[in-house]
C-alpha cells in the first residue's frame, strides 16, 4: 500500500491538478430528480411527510429504485471520470495501494498463526498459515479461486481456528454482502471439508477443546426471503464434523430456553473452554457493548434445557470476557467508566462475588486477552496504546509491557495454550508491525509477519490537540500534514469523525492517504462525544437525547482548523462514515458556511426511518425509537434529511451507497441526495456514488477501493479548488 516518496516517482503525479474554470462546467447538467409520493407520519402530535419512503422497500425487490441509482450513478460517473487530472490520481493511488501488504488480523492456535493477507498485485485477501516455531508461512486459501463469482467476487469475512490448529472455520460471502456462508478447512492438506453451513454472518464460532465440534450463532431462516427479518431470532447451534447440518443441536434459541430469555434482537453464543469444567453463553443485544453472561457445568450441556445461570447482567456494564480454568475476567465500566477488570468463579452465585483485579485508572482499559502465562489487558492513554500482563490469581494492577514504539495498538490476541500476547503498532505516519510478548523474551519480538512499509514518510508530522467544544468540554483532535504546512488557511483539510457505539478512532497508518498529504492537504480526525476515547462517560455524552454533541463537537474541530490556520472555510471538507453519517449530514446543516465540501460515506442520513431497516431494532439502544416521545425528538434532531431547508446554500456533496449494504441500506444516502438535489440554493454538486458489487465496505477488492478513494479525493480537490499541486516533502 506504500511507496518509497522520490521526486523521480512523483514526477506524473504532481502535474498540475485541475484548474476551477476548467472544471466548471462539468457539474451543469442535473442529476436525474427522484420521483415523489408523500407520505405523513404523525408522531406525538407534530406531522412529518416523506415523499421518498418508496426508495424503502428492498433494493431487489424495487427496480423503479434500482433504475434510479443507477441514472443517479451514471450522472456521478460523468462527472467524476471527466476530472482533467482524475487518470493520474487513480494511477498514484494505485502505486500508493499496491507497494506493501496487509495484515489486519491475527489468530493464534496453539504453535499456528492463522491470518488474512493482501499482497501487491492481488485483489483480495488470501487466508495464510504461518508455523511459529519455523516461521513458514504457507496459503491456504485464495478467494478468487472459489466457484460461483459471476459478475461478482468473493471475500473471507472471518477466520476460526480450532485450538489445535489442525482446522480452520472461515466464512466467505459475494459483492461485499456479508451473506455469510461458513465452511471448514484442514490447515495439514489445505482440503476444505465437506461441511458448509448458511447464514453464519458474524463469525460468533467456539471451538470445542477436541477440534472436533464447534459452536456457531446462525440467522433466521426466514430471512432468505424476507430481508426485514435478517437479524432477528438468531440462534446458537453445536455443529460435529462431518455431520449433516441438518442434524445440528440447538443450543440456545427465542421461546426455547427456559434459562436464557432472549428478545428479537438478541445475538446468543455458547463458548466451550479448554481446562474449564464449564461452558458459557454469551448473549449479544443488538449494537449495545453490554453483555449478558451465562455458565453451566459442561457435563450439563444438553440442547435447549441445560440449566445455564446468570452470571452478568446488561446493567452489570460487561463488555468483554475472557476464560482461564474456572475463573471468569471481566471488563466492566460499572463504577468504572474508564473501565476495571473483575474476577469470578463460574461457580458464584451472582457478580457481587467478583474481585476486582485490575482496578480503574487514568487510562482506559479497552480489551483482555487469557494466555498460558497470565492475563493480558488493553489500554488506551491520550491516543497511545499500552498493554499489561496481570499474573493469574492475583488481584493486582499487573505490569505494563515494554513497548518498542509508541503508538497505536488496535487489538491485543492470545493462546491459552501458549504464553504471551500478540498485537500490532502503528501511528497516523508509521505502517503497522506486528510483535510477540512473552515474559522470557523480556522485550516485544518483530514477528515478520510484515514489514515496515517501503515509504518515506519523513516530510509528514501528526499531532494531537484538545479543541474546546460548544459547552467547554475538551475534544481530542489528531492533525496529520506535511511538515512544510504553511498556516495560512490556503491548505484544503478533510475532517474525518464518528462518535458512536464507544468506538474510538485509534491512529492507523494508510499508505492511500498519502495521495492527499503529497497535494498538501491535512487530514484530521475528531474523536467526538459518542466515542470510546474517555471511556464509558464518553461514549454516554454522545448517545440518543445528547447525540447532538458528536456533531457539535466536530463544529468545534473544524472551527479550531480553521481558527489555528490549517485551512479555512473555502477549503474545508468533511466526512464521516456509517453511524459518522449522523455527524457529518449535521454537521452540514448546522452549519453550511463552514464547509466547502463534504463525503458521507454509506452514512445514516434518515436517522428517524433508522429502526426499519432490517439491522435498525438493533440500533434503539444507541440512538433511540420513535415508539417513545423522547426517542423520537432525539432521532428528528439527529437526522440529516429532515435538517435540509429550501433555499439554503448547502457545501458540494459526494454521498456513497453500496446495493448489497445490509447495516446501512442505499436508501438513506438516496434520499439525502434527492432532498439536496432538490433544496440545495448553492450550485455546488450533489453526487451519488453506488457501488452495484459493494455493500458497507466490507469485502471490497483493492481496486474498489482504489476507484473510489480516486473519485472522494478527485471530487475534493476539484471543489476545494487546488488548481496546483506541491513539491514533494
Amino acid at each position: 500500500m506504500r511507496v518509497r516518496s522520490s521526486g523521480a516517482v512523483l514526477v506524473g503525479f504532481l502535474l498540475p491538478f485541475l484548474f476551477p474554470a476548467a472544471a466548471s462546467g462539468l457539474a451543469q447538467s442535473r442529476p436525474p430528480a427522484a420521483p415523489k409520493r408523500e407520505v405523513a407520519d404523525t408522531y406525538f402530535g407534530k406531522v412529518l411527510t416523506d415523499p421518498y419512503r418508496w426508495m424503502e422497500r428492498p433494493t431487489s425487490q424495487n427496480p423503479q429504485f434500482l433504475s434510479w441509482l443507477r441514472r443517479q450513478n451514471a450522472h456521478t460517473r460523468d462527472v467524476l471520470d471527466r476530472l482533467p487530472d482524475r487518470p493520474t490520481l487513480q494511477a498514484r493511488l494505485s502505486e500508493l495501494a499496491d507497494i506493501t501488504t496487509t495484515v489486519p488480523q491475527v489468530f493464534l492456535a496453539d504453535r499456528r498463526w492463522f491470518y488474512l493477507k493482501l499482497r501487491p498485485g492481488e485483489q483480495t485477501p488470501k487466508l495464510y498459515v504461518r508455523d511459529v516455531a519455523t516461521a513458514r508461512e504457507r496459503m491456504l486459501l485464495d478467494p478468487d479461486t472459489l466457484p460461483g463469482r459471476e459478475n461478482s467476487h468473493w471475500a473471507i469475512d472471518y477466520v476460526v481456528p480450532a485450538p489445535d490448529g489442525r482446522l480452520v472455520v472461515y466464512g466467505a460471502s459475494l459483492g461485499g454482502s456479508e451473506r455469510t456462508t461458513l465452511y471448514v478447512l484442514d490447515a495439514i492438506t489445505g482440503r476444505r471439508l465437506p461441511d458448509s453451513i448458511s447464514r453464519v454472518q458474524f463469525g460468533a464460532v467456539a471451538w470445542a477443546a477436541d477440534g472436533r465440534s464447534f459452536a456457531y450463532n446462525r440467522l433466521n431462516a426466514a430471512s432468505d426471503t424476507n430481508p426485514a427479518l435478517r437479524y432477528r431470532n438468531s440462534a446458537a447451534f453445536r455443529h460435529v464434523i462431518g455431520r449433516p447440518v441438518a442434524g445440528d443441536e440447538l443450543l440456545l434459541a427465542r421461546d426455547s430456553t427456559p434459562s436464557v430469555p432472549l428478545e428479537p434482537d438478541d445475538f446468543p453464543t455458547v463458548i466451550p473452554v479448554e481446562g474449564s469444567a464449564y461452558v458459557y453463553s454469551v448473549v449479544f443485544h443488538g449494537v449495545r457493548r453490554e453483555i449478558t453472561l451465562y455458565a453451566a457445568r459442561a457435563s450439563d450441556l444438553r440442547g435447549p434445557t441445560t440449566p445455564w445461570r446468570k452470571l452478568a447482567d446488561v446493567e452489570d456494564g460487561v463488555v468483554a470476557a475472557d476464560f482461564h480454568g474456572n475463573d471468569v475476567y471481566l471488563l466492566t465500566h460499572e463504577g468504572a467508566p474508564r473501565f476495571n477488570v473483575l474476577r469470578i468463579r463460574a461457580d458464584a452465585l451472582d457478580l457481587g462475588a467478583a474481585e476486582v483485579v485490575v482496578p480503574e485508572g487514568p487510562s482506559v482499559l479497552t480489551g483482555l486477552a487469557v494466555a498460558k502465562d497470565g492475563l493480558y489487558v488493553q489500554e488506551l492513554e491520550g491516543g497511545l496504546g499500552r498493554v499489561r500482563r496481570v499474573p493469574f490469581g492475583r488481584s493486582v494492577a499487573g505490569t505494563p509491557i515494554p513497548l518498542p514504539n509508541e503508538g497505536a495498538i488496535a487489538s491485543i490476541a492470545a493462546d491459552r495454550r501458549q504464553p504471551g500476547v500478540l498485537f500490532p503498532l502503528e501511528s497516523w505516519v508509521r505502517s503497522r508491525l506486528w510483535y510477540h510478548y512473552a515474559p522470557a523474551h523480556g522485550q516485544p519480538r518483530n514477528t515478520g509477519v510484515l514489514e515496515s512499509a517501503p515509504v518515506d514518510v519523513s516530510g509528514y508530522v501528526s499531532i494531537e490537540a484538545e479543541v474546546p467544544s460548544h459547552d467547554g468540554i475538551m475534544v481530542p483532535l489528531s492533525i496529520v500534514y506535511r511538515k512544510d504546512l504553511a498556516r495560512d488557511g490556503s491548505s484544503p483539510a478533510l475532517l474525518d469523525g464518528y462518535g458512536a457505539y464507544g468506538v474510538t478512532e485509534d491512529p492507523y497508518f494508510s499508505s492511500t492517504r498519502l495521495a492527499w498529504l503529497e497535494r498538501g492537504g491535512v487530514y484530521a480526525v475528531a474523536h467526538v462525544r459518542g466515542g470510546g476515547e474517555h471511556g464509558k462517560a464518553w461514549h454516554l455524552a454522545g448517545k440518543g437525547a445528547t447525540k447532538p454533541n458528536t456533531w457539535k463537537d466536530f463544529i468545534a474541530c473544524a472551527e479550531y482548523l480553521v481558527r489555528e490556520g490549517y485551512t479555512s472555510p473555502k477549503r474545508l471538507a468533511g466526512t464521516g462514515t456509517s453511524a459518522g453519517g449522523i455527524l457529518i449530514g449535521r454537521a452540514i446543516t448546522d452549519r453550511p458556511d463552514l464547509f466547502r465540501a463534504a463525503v458521507p460515506r454509506v452514512g445514516v442520513m434518515n436517522a428517524l426511518r433508522t429502526e426499519h431497516e432490517p439491522g435498525g431494532p438493533a440500533n434503539i439502544p444507541e440512538f433511540g425509537t420513535t415508539a417513545t416521545e423522547e426517542g423520537f425528538r432525539g432521532l428528528e434532531e439527529m437526522d440529516a434529511v429532515g435538517h435540509v431547508k429550501p433555499g439554503v446554500g448547502y457545501p458540494a456533496v459526494l454521498l456513497t451507497a453500496g446495493v448489497n449494504d445490509s447495516r446501512v441500506e442505499a436508501w438513506q444516502p438516496a434520499k439525502m441526495a434527492a432532498v439536496l438535489q432538490e433544496r440545495s440554493s448553492s450550485g455546488h454538486p450533489v453526487l451519488l456514488l453506488v457501488g452495484f458489487d459493494a455493500g458497507h465496505g466490507m469485502g471490497l477488492t483493492k481496486a474498489q477501493r482504489v476507484e473510489e478513494m480516486a473519485d472522494i479525493y478527485g471530487f475534493l480537490l476539484w471543489q476545494l479548488g487546488i488548481s496546483a499541486p506541491r513539491a514533494p516533502p
